[in-house]
């Protein structure tokens, strides 16, 4: 695997197209089709409910069988998403335009190593405008498919803003989402996010990561896959100052999540105990610049791993 070095890290394929990606006013679904084509990359794309989701499969697994059975149908693959939607007027360098070419990477590398038993899916329609509910976000309706194509035993790992910072937060929202109680269907569903986490955990250890933390994070992809009923563990990033600080914050505000589940923290006075990085998000100020591309062959090491168990 080539190392991507943080100086020029952006003339380096498939980096060397993320520039143009997010260009103001480009055409990101596709300009990220084309990508993936000159690539050589087996992808197609998957509408549902109006929303253009684009699948990666690996190298002669056939998109759709004749018979009309989805690949990996009633297997457990592992599914691996970031969101390419961005709010207007951000450049959406962090959120989530680098998450999206570290999959691409790592899709490079998997074809090349003849690793299987994947799919990537860069999603629509995660960013929600105001009045919007769940059900409005892509990741729920495509939930929905994917119990139709016979993926519901499928592991969702979805990466969000994972382009700065050296510390790994696995996010634990759903959890406070969950909370205690809940039917029998309920309590499945955090079985299996509780394996998820555990599966990340115990990568996190086979590669010596030393930077990991457990905590709430923002809304995204992972809601809308909860709504339907689907286990997803969302993977972020942060500096480790802003890590720990965010940590410290969570032990003195143990409603913190509750502000984060709501929506309420973008008008909260709490809002000012967001992680730097997070505060960022969605805005103008969301440029590659920040971004920490030596921490990024880490990133990719971890999802390689994540797959190869």
């Amino acid at each position: 695997m080539k190392t991507v070095q943080s100086i020029n890290w952006d003339k380096i394929s498939p980096y060397d197209r993320y520039s143009y990606f997010i260009a103001s006013k480009v055409d990101r679904y596709k300009t990220l089709l084309t990508t993936l084509e000159k690539l050589g990359l087996n992808s197609m794309v998957i509408t549902v409910a109006g929303n253009r989701h684009i699948f990666i499969f690996p190298p002669g697994q056939k998109s759709l069988q004749r018979q009309g059975i989805f690949p990996f149908a009633g297997l457990t693959p592992f599914l691996l998403t970031a969101h390419y939607d961005r709010v207007e007027g951000s450049p959406g360098a962090n959120d989530n335009s680098i998450a999206v070419f570290h999959l691409i990477r790592t899709a490079l590398y998997f074809a090349k190593h003849n690793i299987d038993q994947w799919i990537i899916v860069f999603t629509d329609k995660e960013e929600l405008k105001d009045g919007e509910s769940l059900e409005s976000q892509g990741s729920y309706t495509l939930a929905q498919k994917l119990k139709s194509w016979g993926l519901e035993k499928a592991k969702i790992f979805n990466f969000d803003a994972c382009g700065i910072g050296d510390t790994f937060v696995f996010s634990t929202l759903t959890d406070s989402v969950l909370g205690n109680g809940g039917s029998a269907g309920i309590q499945g569903v955090k079985q299996n996010i509780a394996q998820l986490r555990t599966h990340a955990l115990q990568v996190a250890h086979q590669l010596k990561l030393d930077k990991v933390l457990l905590a709430p994070t923002p809304f995204c992809d992972d809601m809308g896959f909860l709504r339907a009923g689907f286990a997803a563990q969302t993977i972020t990033m942060l500096p480790s100052a802003e890590a720990s600080q965010f940590s410290e914050i969570l032990r003195n505000y143990p409603e913190f999540p509750k502000l984060l589940i709501s929506g309420e923290i973008k008008k909260s006075n709490e809002r000012r105990f967001l992680p730097q990085t997070w505060k960022l998000l969605n805005t103008p100020a969301d440029t590659p610049d920040r971004l920490t591309p030596g921490n990024f062959d880490q990133m990719i090491k971890f999802i390689i791993q994540l797959v190869r168990g």
